[in-house]
């Protein structure tokens, strides 16, 4: 196996300490493992790659496998940045005795992702401290929409069930105060219940998936070029991301190399899309404590970002720019010298609404200490992206995993430990600083040369593993490929679902007039969760 020497290392250890119950492993690239055991052996190896690597469980997904093998699949991936590698640990779970060890009494990152193979594919949970519904909602039928005999045309009838029923609160002066689903924005529907004393937050209980959009089952029923689109559709201001990793994995599929030029253009377009959502959500911050000025400001630079998205890619958010292979369109001398003149002017105004922010007292008074979500916490909820950098994450997939071409560049990654509303905005203007380093360094080296490599049919029976840093944090889709040049499987993971439990904890001891801005500090996406 061509495996780095870190990993090549923890697999010899491995295989000492658990010798033949390792069945298989194998290495599809040089900073990924793939190991085969028994179901049983999943929680020993958690605890070896959480505790001893100090790795971090970074999804947790099913296949079902029944038709080849009569039994699913459970998948666990860590990532061990240490190691600068991911290990995928695959454990077949009996097709007449579906039941899966819970693991998140262990790692409470595992929580919301054990209980939607619970909900999708109807493997029951043993030991899980709250194995309610959590994808499908409780007046759901007795359905697994991604099991293979459930046809997705199919009409369910009416939903006529009992209702989610939250958590009852008890003591004098203790009330609920329920915020929700429907909201007065234009945004997709989540459910938010407060339990307060008096103005402090007790509890904050999470409704999510109400608008689930069954993306990884459509996944299946189309022709593999036809699945970029879809990607797309995950989450609206993560179009470009959410399609360069399921072009990656494709690409790794069937084991293409995307020309030099095409993988420069994706960093720019990954960076520009960072920077209209991070300075929209600047300034969204300031008008969620009444500084609509800064607010103003932060949307007209937004506006200026997505009018050159445009007239690089004829989409504002960038739609229909990557393809598998590499992108479909160039940019000439005009359309970069636009984009030279953007970054440039950018971060001149950018400089001036930081310090119309820095000026601004009330502004600072309202955000520090406010939210906090501390290290020790996020580090048990596997918290990513900007939440996670405030709060002591040490890690990005463009650092620690270059993807396209970002091993042609050099960059700082923004880490604080206060992890509060101020940090978390902080870091979102840090990385804006960096992304107009980024630009500019791709623009020096931008290579000449085709903008795609074909690729024709993918073979069946391949699996691919792909991740892309995103603006709101790791992205990953995991490909197992079926004959026709279509998908038996596609695994979706947007940082959204894995840091909206991050509110729950981070909302105690505020007052609920604070919970608009400690929301949106986070600003997660419904889309991406009910993809």
């Amino acid at each position: 196996m061509n495996l780095l020497p870190s990993l090549s290392t923890i697999l010899d250890e491995l295989r000492q300490r658990f010798a033949a119950q390792i069945e298989h492993a194998h290495a599809p690239q040089p900073n990924e493992l793939y190991l085969h055991t028994r179901l049983e052996l999943a929680g020993a190896l958690c605890s070896a790659f959480y505790k001893k690597y100090n790795g971090r469980l970074a999804g947790v997904f099913a296949e079902d496998a029944r038709g080849g093998h009569n039994a699913f699949f459970v998948y666990y991936l860590y990532a061990l940045d240490s190691a600068h590698g991911f290990v995928l640990v695959r454990v077949p779970v009996p097709k007449d005795q579906p039941e899966l060890p819970s693991l998140t009494n262990a790692i409470h990152a595992a929580n919301w992702q054990e209980r939607e193979i619970q909900d999708l594919f109807g493997i029951q949970l043993v030991g899980h401290p709250n194995p309610r519904r959590c994808a499908l909602h409780d007046d759901w039928p007795e359905v697994w929409p991604l099991r293979k005999d459930f046809d997705l045309c199919t009409q369910l009838p009416p939903f006529t069930g009992a209702r989610h029923k939250f958590r009852e609160v008890e003591g004098e002066g203790v009330f609920q105060v329920p915020v929700g689903p429907v909201h007065a924005g234009i945004i997709e529907p989540g459910h938010f219940l407060f339990s307060v004393a008096g103005e402090p937050v007790l509890y904050l209980q999470l409704r999510m998936f109400y608008v689930h959009k069954g993306i990884e089952k459509l996944f299946e029923s189309m022709p593999v070029p036809h699945c970029v689109r879809l990607a797309e559709s995950i989450s609206g201001d993560s179009s470009f991301a959410h399609a360069t990793a399921f072009c990656h994995a494709v690409e790794r599929a069937a084991g293409v190399e995307v020309p030099p030029r095409a993988r420069a253009l994706r960093v720019l377009c990954l960076e520009l899309e960072r920077l209209y959502n991070h300075v929209a959500d600047i300034g969204a911050i300031c008008t969620d404590v009444a500084f609509v000025t800064a607010q103003m400001h932060a949307m007209r630079l937004k506006e200026r970002v997505l009018r050159v998205n445009e007239h690089l890619t004829g989409n504002r958010l960038l739609r229909g720019m990557a393809c598998l292979g590499g992108v479909r369109f160039d940019f000439d001398a005009d359309q970069l010298r636009a984009l030279t003149r953007l970054v440039d002017e950018f971060e001149l105004e950018f400089r001036d609404l930081v310090e119309l922010i820095r000026s601004h007292s009330g502004t600072r008074e309202r955000l520090e200490t406010t939210g906090v979500l501390r290290p020790e916490v996020a580090r048990n909820l596997g918290i990513v992206g900007i939440a996670g950098r405030a709060s002591g994450f040490d890690h990005d997939l463009r650092r620690d995993f270059p993807h396209d071409f970002y091993d042609q560049v050099q960059f700082s990654v923004p880490v604080f430990t206060e992890g509060d509303v101020q940090r978390r905005m902080v870091v979102r203007r840090e990385e804006l600083f960096q992304s107009f380093g980024i630009i500019r360094q791709v623009l020096d080296k931008l290579p000449a040369g085709p903008l795609q490599t074909e690729i024709g049919e993918v073979p069946p029976d391949l699996v691919a593993l792909a991740y892309v840093e995103g603006w709101r944090g790791e992205i990953f889709h995991w490909i197992h490929t079926a004959p026709g040049n279509r998908l038996a499987r596609c695994k979706v993971k947007d940082p959204s679902l894995q840091n909206w439990p991050a509110l729950s904890e981070s909302i105690l001891g505020n007052i609920i007039p604070d919970f608009p801005v400690v929301n949106k500090s986070f600003n997660l996406s419904y889309s991406g969760t009910d993809r």
